[in-house]
């Protein structure tokens, strides 16, 4: 809030002892959003930082999935390439 200031989430990129990405290609009909995509600048995962102020969203998706769990990245770069081509 403050002038300049910049939005930066901090979160693991797992849930449920790894077995769940919490970077998914889409949310599930009817799950609660409580901050909007044009106020958050930057996502930290332990695999580094998704800087999106400023980006298309094909490259905020980019990004987001260069930050996930290096087990999840391939399927998540798979359903982003099926819905938008």
């Amino acid at each position: 809030m403050s002038r300049g200031g910049r939005s930066i989430i901090a979160m693991p990129s797992t849930a449920a002892k790894g077995t769940v990405s919490r970077i998914v290609p889409m949310l599930a009909p009817g799950a609660i959003v409580t901050t909007s995509r044009c106020d958050v600048d930057h996502v930290v995962t332990e695999y580094g930082v998704a800087s999106l102020r400023g980006r298309t969203l094909r490259q905020r998706a980019e990004a987001l999935i260069a930050i996930a769990h290096p087990d999840f990245r391939d399927g998540l770069a798979e359903e982003f390439s099926a819905k938008w081509r």
